[in-house]
């Protein structure tokens, strides 16, 4: 059965958080069995996410072969998971990366993560980067090939001051 992956589940960051409150839980579920009967334990607090991601799967956090095996299957995602790194000059909305987080699980694939990235240098647009190749979709490279005709331009438009 495929992992249902929450559009706010962006990176591999977030699915280590995510192993690590189900670890907790896990801690939380033994040290209640060795517990005196009766005997008050505050539980752990899931995260949104980790309520997202139980809800879209219908997972039992109570039951211990579920959790069991949701971690594995988030270790799995880990391990094959394909990553792209972003990088913007300021952190983006979080509807705008939903947005491209979105498309890109509908048109490259259904599991990819990407890791967020802040670039000062990048003026308007992004830097992608994949494994083996970076893109430079910002503003930058269109200026730079367009250099010769903007000096034209500014010094048509100063009288070639």
């Amino acid at each position: 059965m495929e992992l249902k992956i929450p559009i706010t589940l962006v990176s591999r960051y977030d699915v280590s958080r995510l192993l690590r409150e189900l670890n907790s839980l896990d801690d939380f579920f033994a040290g209640a069995k060795s517990r005196p009967a009766g005997t008050a334990l505050p539980a752990p607090r899931p995260s949104n996410l980790l309520n997202q991601l139980v809800s879209d799967n219908q997972v039992n956090l109570l039951e211990e072969a579920q959790r069991q095996q949701l971690k594995a299957r988030l270790e799995g995602l880990l391990k094959t998971a394909p990553q792209l790194r972003i990088s913007f000059s300021s952190e983006p909305p979080a509807k705008v990366l939903e947005q491209i987080l979105s498309w890109m699980r509908q048109n490259i694939h259904p599991t990819l993560l990407l890791q967020v990235g802040l670039q000062p240098n990048v003026a308007a647009g992004f830097m992608l980067r994949t494994p083996n190749k970076w893109f430079d979709m910002s503003l930058r490279p269109r200026l730079q090939k367009e250099q010769p005709y903007l000096i034209e331009l500014i010094a048509g438009a100063t009288g070639g001051q």
